[in-house]
């Protein structure tokens, strides 16, 4: 009875109506193509806009609620892995359609990780470093988990964005490139995976929880007694989680014709409409990473945000590079020399920042001055 009463109580009337409405959204917004093929009126465009935005932010409250309750219920690093992964397992399948669908779009996967990549090194963790600081005045993570998550960052930046500008052709690689590429980086997203959730996992967990557990007289349950004892809670949570994240993502991707339209009426870049898109997919995990902040869970809001980018790099590269071999297609994947350098800025100024003792309101500071630098980048 504990488990049943506990996973109705999960299938809110608020839950339920914010699942309703963003797939709702998303029907809408499919059934309405024919109608918004042709040239919208600036103030139709305007209005249909803010709703698909406004939809998105209602859907978002829900996903960062389920997401804080797997992460109390599960811990670290399982909760908050668990909210990373939906989200970016969905924006690559995305990615994945666009590649194999109709037209050719040889930078659609560089573009989107570049502006995933660039949002979440600068400004979200920037943001979440500024709303910790000034209320904790400074936040200690765990050094061990950090740098491991930096470490693979590092890699997996350099080998999708620096590396095929160097050896590949075009700036893309060639198939005999391509292959031990894509077999080494699924070996090693696989064996940080493995590490994260099993003997590493210790090192991915605040610090202050594990100076309480080394004073404790009982040890940290395992994952696999809690995911027994709550099952049926987990489960409900998760789905709740996937079936409201699926149509933020949809929607976002489903808005960028209208997005792209609405932005070249104004002049801006069209740069400028893969970082709103990035912004408004990874809007959940931006929330949950603030908050987390707020709370004083500094660890946790690495866990959100370097996590998220070594699951993007470690998963969009090999899908990306294994459409190509199949399909023939050419996958661009070598950035210009200005995001170059800015990517660069981004990891040695995250390598400064999270190898201080204590990271504090400043150094979220400098992250988002490099964002601002992005966006000055864009429009240049």
């Amino acid at each position: 009875m504990r488990h049943t009463s506990s996973v109705s109580a999960i299938f809110t009337p608020a839950v339920i109506v914010r699942i309703l409405l963003g797939w709702a959204a998303f029907l809408a917004l499919l059934f309405a193509h024919p109608l918004l093929a042709g040239p919208l009126p600036t103030a139709a465009l305007s209005i249909v806009l803010a709703a698909i935005v406004a939809v998105i932010i209602v859907c978002a409250g829900s996903v960062v609620t389920q997401a804080e309750h797997l992460a109390r219920r599960l811990g670290d690093p399982y909760g908050t892995l668990m909210l990373t992964l939906s989200i970016v397992l969905i924006e690559v399948i995305l990615i994945s359609a666009v590649m194999l669908g109709p037209g050719d779009h040889p930078t659609i996967a560089r573009d989107s990780v570049m502006a995933a990549t660039m949002l979440i090194l600068t400004l979200v963790v920037g943001a979440a470093l500024v709303v910790g600081g000034l209320r904790h005045s400074g936040l200690r993570v765990n050094r061990i988990g950090v740098s491991a998550y930096l470490s693979l960052l590092v890699v997996l930046v350099a080998v999708t964005f620096a590396v095929p500008a160097v050896i590949g052709v075009d700036g893309a690689y060639t198939p005999a490139q391509a292959i031990p590429i894509l077999m080494l980086t699924v070996v090693l997203y696989g064996f940080f995976l493995f590490r994260q959730t099993g003997a590493q996992s210790g090192d991915f967990r605040e610090v202050s929880t594990r100076a309480r557990e080394r004073s404790a007289p009982a040890p940290r349950r395992p994952i696999g007694a809690v995911l027994q004892e709550h099952r049926a809670e987990v489960i409900a949570r998760v789905l709740v989680l996937v079936v409201t994240v699926v149509p933020i993502v949809l929607l976002s991707h489903d808005m960028a014709a209208l997005l792209d339209e609405g932005l070249s009426r104004f002049g801006a870049p069209v740069a400028l409409s893969g970082i709103i898109i990035a912004m408004i997919v990874f809007l959940p995990e931006a929330i949950t990473t603030v908050r987390a902040a707020w709370m004083g869970e500094a660890q946790r809001v690495t866990n959100l945000a370097h996590g998220a980018l070594v699951s993007c790099l470690g998963l969009t590269l090999p899908v990306v590079l294994v459409i190509g071999l199949v399909t023939g297609q050419t996958v661009v994947l070598a950035e210009s020399p200005v995001n170059l350098l800015l990517l660069g800025v981004g990891l040695l100024l995250s390598l400064t920042t999270f190898s201080a003792q204590r990271v504090t309101a400043l150094h979220g500071a400098a992250h988002l001055f490099v964002f601002v630098l992005y966006g000055l980048s864009v429009f240049a």
